[in-house]
């Protein structure tokens, strides 16, 4: 009985850590997202799909100068929300779709306390 415990204690252990680790995640992302610049420039990513950005065509549209720009980049990455590739000379940033919907996806989780609700949770699944 004593094994048994003790193992549904570590279960109990684990379970919490890898709760505490998505509350910090989470927490990291919609940190990024706080800002007005880099809520732009992911709603932009967004708008732009697969194909992507450079920095300096973001700078441009949103009107931020590129070292800004470079600096709200650099945090939206971190935070999981956005990839970037090099293609040539030119950085391309994309939003990071799937990141984004796991983001949802963990915000509505037991919503309604498990009774059905209206919620119909969006999610991006747009064509490579």
């Amino acid at each position: 009985m004593h094994v048994e415990s003790t193992a549904l204690a570590r279960i109990k252990q684990l379970f919490e850590y890898f709760n505490d680790v998505n509350d910090e995640q989470v927490a990291r992302a919609l940190g990024a997202l706080s800002q007005v610049h880099r809520l732009r420039a992911l709603r932009a990513l967004v708008v732009a799909g697969h194909e992507g950005l450079t920095p300096g065509v973001l700078s441009e549209r949103l009107g931020i100068s590129p070292a800004s720009m470079s600096f709200h980049l650099k945090e939206l990455s971190i935070a999981g929300l956005v990839s970037q590739t090099r293609d040539g000379r030119h950085l391309i940033y994309r939003a990071a779709f799937g990141r984004m919907n796991e983001l949802m996806g963990f915000l509505t989780a037991n919503c309604c306390a498990g009774q059905p609700c209206e919620l119909d949770t969006p999610t991006c699944h747009c064509p490579p």
